[in-house]
Formats: structure tokens, sequence, C-alpha cells
């Protein structure tokens, strides 16, 4: 289990909060305004120090007690919807990550249950039309699953998915959101256990659960 160390103080809640939305920063770009660099320099190193980010090639980035940081700590859904959508042609929709853990990976659109939702389905309905504008979809719950990703010996984030199923041809695609051909997703870096979930669901049985859990690199 990652230990998570509390973050209090407001110059390191900064460079965490732009490290979450990037992979990569450098020292200028964490840098806060009109902040004394020795004084930068002091609460960047803790945060090295504990692991929470690590020095890389080309400036710093989120280490693995980051990266479960922002998952526990953050808005970072722990228990989801995720759609698995498939088009007349057989392709998957994917969408990309823009925010840490797992950050620049592709996945399935998901949306996290809020708690005036008043059903999964009625969950499922919501997040389908905020992320891709449609309403009303015929949706099948086709299963669950839970899913651990793992960093050697850290646990960088546990998350609860429900899994449902439509099919459309009405989803226009962006820089954000691609149609993938099944048999083609090894040219996409998929976020933990999509390639899983999707085969899962290709079985077609009436519901299912798995467990998945995944080693992160």
């Amino acid at each position: 289990m990652s230990e998570i160390t509390t973050v209090n103080h407001k110059i390191q809640k900064h460079i965490i909060d732009l490290l979450t939305y990037t992979e990569i920063a450098r020292y200028s770009e964490l840098r806060p305004p009109r902040i004394d660099t020795n004084l930068f320099s002091y609460h960047l190193n803790v945060l090295v120090k504990v692991g929470i980010v690590v020095k890389v090639e080309g400036g710093y980035t989120l280490g693995v007690a980051g990266l479960a940081y922002v998952d526990q700590v953050s808005t970072q859904p722990k228990i989801i919807t995720m759609l698995l959508i498939q088009n007349g042609e057989g392709d998957i929709l994917l969408q990309r990550r823009t925010k840490q853990p797992y950050i620049n990976t592709w996945t399935l659109p998901y949306g996290k249950i809020h708690s005036d939702d008043t059903s999964l389905e009625a969950a499922t309905q919501r997040i389908t039309f905020e992320k891709l504008g449609l309403s009303d979809q015929t949706v099948t719950h086709a299963g669950d699953c839970y899913i651990r990703v793992m960093a050697g010996d850290k646990l960088i984030s546990m998350t609860m998915v429900h899994v449902f199923k439509f099919n459309s041809d009405d989803i226009v695609t962006t820089d954000d959101l691609v149609w993938a051909r099944p048999h083609k997703l090894s040219q996409y870096r998929l976020a933990p256990a999509v390639e899983q979930i999707m085969t899962r669901g290709f079985f077609n049985d009436p519901f299912f659960f798995e467990e998945f859990e995944s080693e992160w690199v």
C-alpha cells in the first residue's frame, strides 16, 4: 500500500496541480510568479524527497507517490461509469485522458457517479450527454469490474467500474476522441485495464464481473 503524504503548503500544492495536467514541466514552468528561487527550490526538493515528484530528462514529473496522491485526494473518480461504444463498422470509441494519473493515455469514455444520480443508468445517461452530447441512448449494463493499479509494491489507484454498452454512429471525433479498430489497439497507449474491459465486454454474457490488477511502468 502507498502511504499518502499530506501536502499543505501552497507552493507544493501549486507544483502538484501543474503536474496533474502535464506529463513533464521544466523548473521555470513550475515556479510560481514572484516566489523566491531558494524558497521554491526548497519546496520542490521536499516533494522530490518523498517521491511525489521526480526529476527526469526535460524537467519534472509526478512519481509513483504523486500519481497515487492525485488519484486519492483530487476529483478523480473512485466509482465510475465507463462506456463501451461501437459504431456500425465495429470500431471502439476511445477518449484521451487529460489528467494524471495516466495522462495522455487512451481510455473508454467515463465519468464519476454523483450522489444525486438516482440510478446507475441515470448516471450513465448524464455522463453520455456531458461527454458526448448524446441523449436518451439505449444502454445495457454489461458488467462491473474492480481495477487495482500497482507500480512494483506501490498502489497507485483503485477503481470500481460499472460498464455500460451501446452503439452509435452520431459521435463527432476530435483530437481527444477517436474511433479505434479493436485489432489495432496496440497503436494506442492505453490506460490500465482498457483492453481487458473491452475484450470482456465482447463476450456478450448477460452480465460479468472481473477483477483486474495492472502494473504501471
